[in-house]
Parts: C-alpha cells; structure tokens; sequence
C-alpha cells in the first residue's frame, strides 16, 4: 500500500485556528473535508521548509513555524499517511485559497464542530484538550 508523508500547519492568529476545506474528490472518504493545511514533503527537504512552502503556495501565506505537534499515522482504503502538525503563526491572517473551497478561523472550542479528514482527528482532539 502506498505510504505518504506530509506536514500540516495549525496556524494561530489572534487565538483562532485556520481550517480549510478541500474540494471534491474521487476519494469520498476526504471528499469536502476539513482538514490543516499541509502538503507532501519534497526529497531532500526539513519539515520546517516543507510546510512554509506549502502554506506559501496553497494559501499565499508566511507562517512562522513554533513548535512540533502531533504526528499522526492513518491508514485510509487506499494509501497510509503519517502526517507531522506543526503550530506556527502568522503576520498577517489574509488567506487567499488556490487549492480549498473554504475556510474557517475556529476558537479550539468550535473545531468539533466541523467534519475533519479522519488522519486530522488526533490532532484535532489534542488541540481541544490543550
């Protein structure tokens, strides 16, 4: 089974997290789910690079990377993720979208309140706690 692994973002700004929402999907199972911003990590590259380039591209934005969060290791149907979140802030929390359909600035408290990509999950839980 194929195994990938990406970094994720929980971006902070002014106590809120970002959430995003991805598109449609021949996968239903992450069809229009949220989920932390992130992306798969290129050969040769550090964590910290891999997710400030893909914030950078994803939602035209500059994150400072704080600290380790949480990896998540998930097995979907067809692939296993391990998944490495990152809390990292923003200068600026304007968020210009060219890969998701929408996007929320959630308190922790709020963030049950969406429907998570199941690899995102743990990592949602631990938010909630801390």
């Amino acid at each position: 089974m194929k195994h990938i692994e990406v970094v994720a973002a929980i971006i902070v700004n002014d106590n809120k997290i970002l959430c995003v929402q991805r598109g449609e999907s021949k996968l239903d199972y992450i069809s229009r789910k949220y989920e932390f911003p992130g992306g798969k990590m290129e050969v040769g590259e550090k964590r910290e690079e891999s997710i400030k380039r893909e914030i950078s591209e994803e939602l035209k934005m500059l994150i400072d990377v704080e600290e380790d969060f949480l990896t998540v290791t998930h097995q979907y149907p067809d692939f296993i993720i391990t998944m490495h979140s990152f809390i990292c802030k923003c200068k600026d929390a304007k968020v210009t979208l060219t890969e998701h359909i929408a996007f929320k600035w959630l308190d922790k408290s709020e963030l049950e309140s969406l429907d998570w990509a199941a690899a995102d999950v743990p990592i949602v839980q631990k938010l909630m706690r801390s």
